[in-house]
């Protein structure tokens, strides 16, 4: 195994679309605090590279790079929503945003020990605890959640929280594994003080450990398993220079952003285009828990920013194989950068059988293996770890897969002598629950299949009746819906229909005189469970469906809108396609929800086994014939019969 890292610092940021490096940022600033705009106590929700329209980039026109800062001042609450531009050294704008229409700005770094402070000195809080037998507030971990918006006087104007306890009675207990139901702080975190405790029951806490790198928890380690070591005696076959990565016929430029974590640029195939840009700009995690907790819900990226919570990779435990690294530059909420190292890791896999035939007339017995380039990384988002995995293979198939575990987040459950109802969890150990909850994420595919003139095709899949043209009914047809306006294009998956969404070109044919094109075949599984009247509906619009499709607009990035925390509702996507522009020819950005619900087991339990979800994009009419007949055989004794 050969770790061949390249470093961000080695990248130049010379290309529009690398990402901001630490020399940037801190010329950003410099630009800001010149503006005035970083008086104490302000600090940084968000920093990150301000990309250049589409048509700049593709055109060779994008000469400027700017930076977006989400500021926000910690002791008045405002916040401002900024732009400068590195060449011109100004500022280009600086919004001030109206909290209860626009929402609030992400969660700073700060705010975890700030409130932790704030609830362990409030007598409210202390007294609830003790009402418990928790005496000891130093055992207790504090657990601040974005609080949704559900109207005065829970949120109103308050840049807020709502806090859940955990006890943890020792360094390495798992606190998840001892919540304290029924209690929740709200916490104001510009006014800095608990404004509101509901106390609604009390549940013993759980007792049993979940510690799971104990040996009385986990038993003893398992002697069988014998190493698996993985190696390519010429090296790996991509090339990487910077953040420009090129393997087989696949080409693209890798990105990271704070916010929405590893994005990719400018995907190309037999230097034909594909994506201009692909990431996983949201989610969020609903939970299904009508009661004290009705407010439990996630927007990780919008909220949280996923990207910054990368790990650092490490070969051998997170990556096998001939590993290259890129590190990322992200900043902290005071706007200094910070690096983290090995946050993405690229390398190659061999993926069992490309295609085999063995031909009872010509003789022929001939095999081809499959393999897949891997570019991926994996963030910390509380007590859920996210993998977010982009494959590319040599028949053209590119498929985004996110591998979800860590540990559930938990509550106390009733005991049966109890005789409380509790339909809306699992019971993973004694007394503790494991509400059930979805993991909804958004793809953002900016298609350029053979250029930006695309246009998307639902297709179905049916049988058809007896009658005169099928009269032994065995007939398989499709049905083609071509999609041509934005109101349109809220579409959901059937899994009974086979239902695909093809994205073609109208301006390339193949031999067969049919578009080009590239086929979504999403995964089977619900969209948003919430009812659409309910407030979680309102913020998690995007959800409601797994595929939008939109004409491309440089502003609309992100499916939720720009400032999630605290939103009202209705921002992103139901914003974005109640222009109902056309979309028939066009340049269009296909939208794709996908995820989980998960009703947690036993065995998810006291950590959680990779759950798998993703999607799927194949060539369709791309290519006149399979693409890989010239993938020769993999060693001598595979040689053509």
């Amino acid at each position: 195994m050969t770790d061949t890292a390249v470093r961000a610092d080695q990248t130049t940021g010379a290309h529009p679309l690398d990402p901001a490096t630490a020399a940037e940022y801190l010329a950003g600033r410099e630009i800001m605090a010149a503006a005035g705009l970083l008086a104490e106590p302000t600090r940084f929700a968000y920093y990150g590279l301000a990309e250049p329209p589409k048509d700049a980039v593709l055109t060779n026109t994008a000469t400027d790079r700017r930076l977006r800062a989400y500021l926000v001042n910690t002791a008045t609450g405002e916040s401002t929503d900024v732009v400068v531009s590195l060449k011109d050294h100004k500022v280009v704008t600086a919004r001030t945003l109206d909290p209860p229409a626009d929402g609030q700005m992400p969660i700073l770094d700060s705010d975890f020990a700030l409130v932790d402070e704030i609830v362990k000195a409030d007598p409210g809080w202390r007294a609830a605890m003790a009402r418990r037998g928790l005496h000891d507030v130093s055992q207790i971990r504090a657990c601040p959640i974005t609080a949704g918006a559900f109207g005065p006087p829970d949120d109103d104007r308050r840049r807020m929280v709502r806090v859940l306890a955990f006890v943890q009675a020792r360094e390495h207990d798992l606190a998840w594994a001892h919540p304290v139901d029924g209690v929740a702080a709200y916490v104001d975190l510009i006014d800095k003080k608990v404004f509101k405790i509901t106390d609604e029951f009390e549940l013993p806490v759980p007792a049993e450990s979940g510690d799971y790198d104990d040996e009385a928890v986990r038993g003893p380690h398992r002697t069988t398993l014998r190493p698996i070591e993985i190696t390519q005696p010429e090296g790996p076959s991509f090339n990487l220079n910077g953040t420009w990565l090129q393997w087989q016929d696949w080409s693209m430029r890798i990105g990271f952003d704070a916010r929405e974590g590893l994005t990719l640029h400018q995907i190309s195939l037999h230097e034909r285009p594909v994506m201009y840009r692909a990431s996983i700009p949201e989610m969020v995690v609903p939970y299904g828990d009508p009661k004290f907790r009705y407010w439990q819900a996630y927007f990780d990226s919008g909220e949280y920013l996923v990207g910054k919570w990368a790990n650092s990779l490490e070969l051998g435990c997170d990556c096998l194989g001939e590993i290259a690294y890129l590190d990322a530059t992200v900043t902290d909420e005071g706007g200094q950068p910070r690096t983290i190292p090995n946050a993405i890791c690229i390398h190659e896999e061999d993926f069992g059988i490309l295609w085999k035939h063995t031909d009872i007339f010509n003789g022929s017995a001939q095999s081809r293996r499959q393999r897949r380039l891997v570019v991926s990384y994996f963030t910390t988002v509380g007590n859920y770890d996210y993998g977010f995995y982009w494959y590319f293979y040599l028949d053209g198939t590119v498929e985004c897969e996110i591998k979800l575990t860590g540990v559930l987040f938990t509550s106390a459950h009733p005991s049966p002598e109890m005789n409380r109802a509790h339909p809306y969890s699992t019971e993973v150990a004694p007394g503790l629950a494991a509400p059930f909850h979805q993991h909804l994420f958004s793809a953002r595919l900016d298609m350029t299949v053979d250029g930006v003139a695309n246009a998307v095709e639902e297709v179905d899949v049916s049988g058809l009746p007896v009658g005169p043209d099928n009269p032994y009914g065995n007939a398989i047809v499709q049905q083609v819906t071509r999609l041509t306006h934005e109101s349109q294009a809220g579409r959901r998956a059937d899994a009974a229909r086979g239902r695909t969404w093809r994205i073609i070109s109208t301006e390339r044919s193949n031999r067969f005189g049919h578009p080009t094109s590239y086929t979504l075949y999403p995964e089977s599984a619900p969209a948003l469970l919430a009812d659409p009247a309910s407030s979680l509906a309102r913020r998690a619009g995007f959800a409601a469906n797994h595929l939008w499709v939109t004409r491309y607009h440089p502003g609309h990035r992100y499916p939720a809108g720009d400032f999630v925390n605290q939103h009202p509702g209705g921002a992103g996507l139901p914003a974005f396609a109640a222009g109902d522009q056309d979309i028939d020819g066009a340049d269009i950005v296909v939208w794709h929800t996908f995820g989980p619900t998960h009703v947690p087991r036993p065995e998810d339990w006291p950590v959680m086994p990779v759950t798998r979800c993703g999607f799927t994009l194949k060539p369709t009419g791309f290519f006149d014939r399979n693409p890989t007949l010239d993938v020769p055989p993999p060693s001598s004794h595979c040689s053509p019969g």
